[in-house]
């Protein structure tokens, strides 16, 4: 183990910043702990720097001013714009280490149609898709002839987890396809990739590398519907578990040997420099894996429970990672459940207001609270500033047991017309 005391600037505002910044504060490795820009909870563990994590050069001067010897990539926007290359590029921060992929590896998120391609060249099992532009959209009416329903849209690029519709009949997927097509989600929808329906139960597998190595971190499940029994809108996520029942030795043997290896291996092959998380959405279609998705950093809200379960240092891990010795490194995961059940605004994911006074707080007691949508008003009070505002994790025994301890905590908290699901994991044993 290195006695290295490092500085470390994490990027990001939500409450998987929170989580890791809660989880690096923990480190006797960690000297100083910048976010950027932060909330009103990551302040508890660092200092919160006033920069949005896609102006470079100033993310690149707080680095120099504090001087960073790490910079750890929160969300997907930053690399996915390049933030690792452009660090590489500049010859005043070629001592800082990034935890985060190349522009090249972050397409794996950046681009649907580039991930589909991706796993087909390296054999990595996925449904069956087709890519669709304005110029062949006669050929995408025939591929979606030729699926049963329901039918799968995926926009290309990034839409801040909103760019995936699913639709029950053959003339509303031609009609959503052109809508798609036509700007829906902007420059994002230019291209869609029209995917063959996978029914299952879905689960996040979640990967540290270094590129050539790489260690699974715990498995969660996240349950994206506002409503109960996962019907209504699509959100960013109102609560996880961890343990996932299904993802036991025998599913996560199939796991890494038909997907994590062949995804390590065809970013070597294939040249895609890659140090940081791989975060693959994966499906259970009657015992076998399928991706659905790769992202390129944590999930949230899994990393609310990911990171109370991994009992490792983590500034440790990261280090060895940056380093290149992640295969020195041994998991160690808390064998309890570990449950978060996000407390939300008002009328979220549709409109709803901000800047409500939350109270209760101090009261919490037997619960972790990640702040997610949280800042300081005019007069220092605490008060919602998003949709998802709280993320309140809870260790048990059993995931009953966690889940109420979340929602004893969650009763002491208020602010005007929260909302939160009752029914976080019903669908796992």
């Amino acid at each position: 183990m290195t006695n290295e005391k490092v500085n470390i600037l994490l990027l990001g505002s939500g409450g998987r910043e929170c989580a890791i910044a809660w989880k690096l504060s923990q480190s006797q490795l960690l000297n100083h702990l910048f976010i950027a820009p932060g909330n009103a909870g990551t302040d508890q563990y660092g200092q919160n720097l006033n920069i949005k994590p896609l102006d470079f050069e100033a993310v690149a001067q707080a680095v120099l001013d504090h001087k960073v010897d790490m910079l750890v990539v929160g969300n997907e926007d930053p690399l996915v714009a390049g933030i690792a290359d452009y660090f590489k590029g500049r010859a005043d921060l070629q001592g800082v280490r990034v935890i985060g992929p190349s522009r090249l590896g972050a397409q794996l998120e950046g681009s649907k149609d580039f991930a589909k391609g991706f796993m087909e060249r390296n054999g990595i099992p996925t449904a069956k898709y087709f890519s669709v532009t304005a110029a062949n959209i006669e050929e995408g009416y025939k591929f979606l002839e030729a699926q049963k329903p329901p039918y799968v849209l995926k926009a290309d690029g990034l839409a801040a987890g909103k760019g995936v519709l699913i639709v029950d009949t053959l003339d509303e997927a031609k009609q959503e396809l052109r809508q798609m097509l036509g700007g829906m989600f902007g420059k994002s929808s230019a291209t869609v990739v029209i995917e063959q329906f996978l029914k299952g139960i879905e689960c996040s597998v979640f990967v540290l590398t270094d590129g050539v190595s790489y260690r699974v971190l715990p498995v969660a499940k996240d349950y994206k519907r506002i409503g109960e029994n996962e019907q209504g809108l699509n959100t960013g996520g109102m609560g996880s578990v961890s343990p996932v029942s299904f993802a036991n030795d025998a599913f996560m043997a199939k796991v890494r040997e038909r997907i994590i290896e062949p995804t390590i291996k065809g970013l070597q092959k294939e040249q895609l420099p890659y140090c940081g998380f791989v975060f693959l959405g994966l499906i259970n279609v009657e015992g076998d894996p399928y991706v659905i998705e790769y992202n390129v950093r944590m999930g949230d809200p899994e990393t609310e429970v990911v990171m109370p379960r991994l009992q490792n240092d983590l500034v440790e891990m990261l280090l060895a990672t940056a380093d290149g010795h992640l295969a020195d490194t041994r998991i160690s995961i808390d064998p309890r459940y570990a449950v978060t059940v996000m407390m939300v605004s008002g009328g979220y994911p549709e409109k709803y207001e901000k800047g409500k006074p939350i109270t209760g707080l101090d009261a919490v007691d037997g619960s972790v609270v990640f702040h997610a949508g949280t800042a300081r008003d005019a007069q220092d009070r605490l008060v919602t500033a998003g949709g998802r505002v709280l993320a309140v994790t809870s260790y048990g025994a059993t995931k009953q047991e966690a889940l109420d301890q979340s929602f004893a905590n969650i009763a002491k908290i208020n602010f005007d017309k929260k909302y939160f699901r009752r029914d976080i994991g019903f669908d796992l044993k």
